[in-house]
């Protein structure tokens, strides 16, 4: 025989402990018509308080539940960011020759509002992303990538990732990169179209980056003002940055 589960065996004890209490009731008062009357009320009010505690119980479980996710998803976007995106996301914009036009809108302030924050992230998303493969150093760039490979497959494999769909995005768009360009021999001497082809690449990741950083800055502000304020004096987008608080 199969042995009861501890939820069948709190299910039984705790009618069982009714019944008992019930039982007490009578022995003790001897009023068997009041504690009908008793048994029949808390029976009525049974389905009304179980939809309550069930609609606010379990209300409350999803928002901490969901707090809790949104958490260790941020603890993962804020490690891809100090391991791999900040330093690539830098490396990308030294070779994006208009820059100038979106530089101040990639100096975060600490005044932003979360007004500020949505409408830059969507002029940023419209931005026409143009980096020049042909200017960039590909061989350095797939021997730095490669060696954060393990590290990507990792971040891929996390099913805490599965419900942030633009940030998965993010890192297929770099680990794709990092495999068109580990698979070339000679990155040295490819031809035009290959270079577009590989450009194509670099500007998608390039665009995500830029996008999925910004929604890293806002949640920052939003909950570890230590950390933005960490993130504002190491932005390499501001040239008048410095991590020493002055």
């Amino acid at each position: 025989m199969k042995l009861l589960n501890w939820e069948v065996k709190l299910g039984i004890s705790l009618v069982f402990l009714s019944l008992v209490v019930y039982l007490l009731k009578f022995i003790i008062l001897g009023d068997r018509d009041n504690t009908y009357h008793y048994v029949f009320n808390s029976l009525g009010f049974l389905p009304i308080n179980v939809l309550l505690v069930t609609l606010i119980l379990n209300k409350l479980l999803t928002i901490k539940s969901k707090r809790e996710r949104l958490e260790k998803l941020n603890m993962v976007i804020g490690t891809f960011f100090g391991e791999v995106g900040t330093e690539l996301l830098v490396y990308f914009s030294n070779q994006d020759p208009w820059l100038d036009q979106i530089r101040k809108r990639l100096i975060v302030r600490e005044n932003w509002s979360d007004e500020e924050f949505t409408s830059i992230i969507h002029e940023l998303k419209n931005y026409n992303y143009q980096v020049e493969a042909r200017k960039i150093a590909l061989k350095d760039l797939c021997r730095w990538l490669t060696g954060k490979r393990d590290f990507l497959l990792r971040l891929l494999e996390n099913p805490v990732l599965l419900e942030h769909e633009s940030f998965s995005e993010l890192l297929r768009a770099v680990f794709h990169l990092t495999e068109e360009l580990d698979r070339r021999k000679d990155l040295n001497s490819l031809p035009d179209s290959d270079l577009q082809h590989i450009a194509s690449d670099i500007n998608r990741a390039y665009s995500q980056l830029v996008v999925q950083w910004l929604y890293y800055m806002q949640y920052l502000k939003k909950n570890y003002p230590y950390l933005f304020s960490f993130a504002l004096r190491t932005n390499s987008f501001d040239e008048s940055a410095s991590p020493i608080v002055s």
